[in-house]
């Protein structure tokens, strides 16, 4: 009997897409290839929120302020969206995008990434990213919160 193939693996992770002087901070991801906004996997027990602000400080080094108001009530704050990309050898990444609020660009260097840039919404369409990521960073830089 020839064995069923396994599922694809399915995961909960968070994208945040930091703001800061007008623009969104993206990082070339280094097993991806690609420009992506700071993220990954929630941990047991983790809150979708609470992934969002330890990705946000363990690949940056910064704090960020999650606005209030963008989703109906109940919606975590800075919550933007939600989206599935696959992610290589870990699968399927059910992804929930947060909006984060920075005070400064100045970025503590990360293993995840091998590049850094800030991009205005004028400078998207020039990115080598998936299209929900330009989609997505679009709505953050638009996204008013309180």
């Amino acid at each position: 009997m020839t064995p069923s193939p396994s599922p694809t693996r399915r995961a909960f992770s968070v994208s945040v897409f930091c703001r800061h002087g007008g623009a969104v901070l993206l990082v070339r991801h280094r097993r991806l290839e690609t420009w992506l906004p700071v993220g990954g996997e929630l941990e047991p027990g983790e809150t979708p929120l609470e992934a969002a602000r330890r990705e946000l400080r363990e690949e940056t080094g910064l704090e960020g302020r999650f606005p209030s108001g963008l989703g109906v009530d109940g919606t975590p704050p800075g919550l933007v969206g939600y989206e599935e990309h696959p992610a290589g050898s870990k699968g399927l990444h059910m992804n929930f995008a947060f909006v984060a609020d920075v005070s400064s660009r100045t970025l503590a260097a990360c293993d995840e990434w091998d590049g850094a840039r800030w991009v205005g919404a004028d400078e998207l369409g020039g990115v080598e990213c998936p299209p929900n990521v330009r989609d997505l960073a679009r709505l953050a830089l638009t996204a008013r919160g309180s």
